[in-house]
């Protein structure tokens, strides 16, 4: 994912969009990579893609990463949830549920 392609990808997206911020050098960001490529391959109502800091920092300035891994969902285009820090898988697809169940119905 890159700043160029991040609004077509994520924003313009027809279903919610999980963005991870990771670096190569972040133990935790590395960690969590199985658990999201095994929710990728598993979920087709969710679109995870992944933004290299280090290569895209237009992109981790702009969302203001702060820590990493720090996970970003979106739907419609808008920012609904912020999440900074690894986690086990039940406890991310928890927090992702309640953050789309307070959407509007209709997408």
């Amino acid at each position: 994912m890159t700043t160029d392609t991040f609004a077509a990808e994520v924003l313009e997206a027809d279903k919610p969009v999980l963005v991870d911020f990771w670096a190569t050098w972040c133990p935790p960001c590395r960690a969590m990579s199985p658990l999201l490529a095994d929710m990728a391959a598993e979920r087709d109502d969710l679109k995870i893609v992944s933004v290299d800091v280090d290569n895209e920092q237009e992109l981790a300035v702009k969302y203001g990463v702060l820590g990493m891994p720090t996970f970003m969902l979106f739907d419609n285009g808008n920012q609904i949830a912020n999440l900074v820090g690894a986690r086990p898988r039940k406890r991310l697809e928890s927090e992702l549920r309640e953050a789309l169940m307070q959407q509007p119905a209709g997408r």
